[in-house]
C-alpha cells in the first residue's frame, strides 16, 4: 500500500514489481503473469469500476485499516460511506431463527436508510441482504472471488440483484476464481466498510469471528445476538458478548444502540407503500382493532382489511389477538452510545 501511495497510480506500481524494484519474489511472478489490458477489458465486460487509492470513490473508511486494498472493483453503486454503513455476519448453515433475525436486522438497517454490508455466503449473509432488500434499501456484498464469478453458486440470484440494486465489492480481478484464503481477506473488508458488525450465529472458528476481530481491530462497535448456552451457533455470539461486545436481543435493541431514529412517516416516504398503505401505516400509534382504523380513516372496514393483509404481507405490521400494530416504532439517540459513534467517525 505504501508503494501504491508512493507511485501514484495502479500503473507505475505495477511497473516497479514487474522490474523488480519493489515486492518479494512471489509478487514479481505475480504482477509480470498479470495482462493489465485483460483485465481492464474484463473488469469492463461484467460492468465493474476499477477503484484506486487515489479515487475519490475509494471509501474513507477503509484507509483507516491495518491492511486497507490498494485498490477495488466495484458494480453497482458506490460503497457506503464511513457513517452509513453496517455488517450483518454469520453462519452459513444457521437455524431458521438466526435466518429470520438476520433478516430482520437487514430490513430495519435498511428502512433507517443505513447500508447493509455482509459477504453474499448463504445463510445469515444471504438473509441480512435479502432483508434490506425486501424493504428497497441499499446493501452491499463484498466477495471472495472476482465480480464476474458468482460465487456460491446458491446465492446467483441474490449476487445478480445486489448488481442492479446495490453495490458489489472485490479486491480481486475479474476472472478470479474463489479460494479459501480469500475469505478470511474479504471478511476485513466487510468489517472496514462498516461502522459496526452484527454477529447473529457462529461456531467456534468460523468466519463470522475473523470478521468481529478485524472490527475490534479497526475501533468499530461489535454487537452479537446470543443463542442457547447448548447451540454450537452460539459459541461465537456468547464469546464475543464475554469479551465486551454489545448484547442485542433484535433490531430495536441495535437501532438504539446505534443510536439511530426511525420514523413510521419517514419509512412510508422512503418504502414504496401507496397512498392507502401510507395512510393506514401512519394512523396505527398503538394495537389497534380495523374497525376502528376504518372509522378514524373514514373508509371501510372491507378496504382496511385489505390494506392491512398487505402491509402483514409485506413486514410492516403484525396481527396480535386480533389488533394490529406496527412493527416499527420511533428510536430516539441515546447520548452515550452517539457520543462514542461520533468519536469513531472523526477517526
Amino acid at each position: 500500500m505504501a508503494l501504491a501511495v508512493e507511485r501514484g497510480s495502479a500503473a507505475s506500481t505495477l511497473a516497479w514489481i514487474r522490474e523488480g524494484r519493489a515486492g518479494s519474489d512471489h509478487d514479481q511472478a505475480f504482477a509480470r503473469a498479470r495482462d493489465p489490458a485483460a483485465i481492464a477489458a474484463a473488469a469492463e465486460a461484467c460492468g465493474a469500476r476499477f477503484v484506486t487509492w487515489a479515487s475519490a470513490e475509494y471509501p474513507s473508511q477503509l484507509r483507516q485499516i491495518a491492511d486497507p486494498p490498494a485498490a477495488i472493483y466495484v458494480i453497482g453503486g458506490p460503497p457506503p460511506d464511513v457513517t452509513s454503513g453496517v455488517a450483518v455476519v454469520g453462519a452459513r448453515r444457521c437455524t431458521a431463527l438466526g435466518r429470520e433475525s438476520a433478516h430482520a436486522i437487514g430490513r430495519e438497517l435498511a428502512l433507517a436508510g443505513v447500508a447493509v454490508v455482509s459477504g453474499a455466503a448463504r445463510g445469515i449473509d444471504a438473509a441480512a441482504h435479502e432483508g434490506a432488500l425486501s424493504a428497497n434499501g441499499l446493501t452491499c456484498a463484498v466477495l471472495g472471488s472476482g465480480l464476474d464469478v458468482v460465487y456460491p453458486s446458491a446465492s446467483r440470484a441474490l449476487i445478480r440483484r445486489i448488481a442492479k440494486d446495490g453495490t458489489l465489492v472485490s479486491e480481486y480481478p475479474p476472472g478470479t476464481p474463489p479460494s479459501q484464503h480469500h475469505f478470511p481477506a474479504r471478511n476485513r473488508i466487510v468489517a472496514g466498510l462498516s461502522r459496526a458488525t452484527v454477529v447473529v450465529e457462529g461456531a467456534t472458528g468460523s468466519g463470522s469471528m475473523i470478521t468481529a476481530e478485524h472490527a475490534m481491530e479497526f475501533g468499530r462497535d461489535v454487537f452479537a445476538l446470543p443463542g442457547s448456552v447448548a447451540s454450537a451457533l452460539s459459541q461465537v455470539p456468547l464469546q464475543l458478548i464475554r469479551e465486551g461486545a454489545t448484547l442485542i436481543r433484535d433490531a430495536d435493541d441495535l437501532l438504539g444502540d446505534l443510536g439511530i431514529e426511525l420514523v413510521q412517516a419517514e419509512i412510508a416516504e422512503r418504502v414504496d407503500l401507496d397512498e392507502a398503505e401510507r395512510r393506514v401505516l401512519e394512523a396505527i400509534v398503538e394495537p389497534t382493532l380495523p374497525d376502528r382504523l376504518a372509522s378514524a380513516l373514514g373508509v371501510g372496514i372491507p378496504e382496511i382489511v385489505g390494506v392491512l393483509m398487505r402491509l402483514e404481507l409485506r413486514g410492516f405490521v403484525r396481527n396480535v389477538g386480533g389488533r394490529y400494530e406496527t412493527t416499527l416504532s420511533a428510536r430516539r439517540p441515546r447520548p452515550d452510545r452517539a457520543g462514542r459513534l461520533a468519536a469513531i467517525d472523526e477517526r
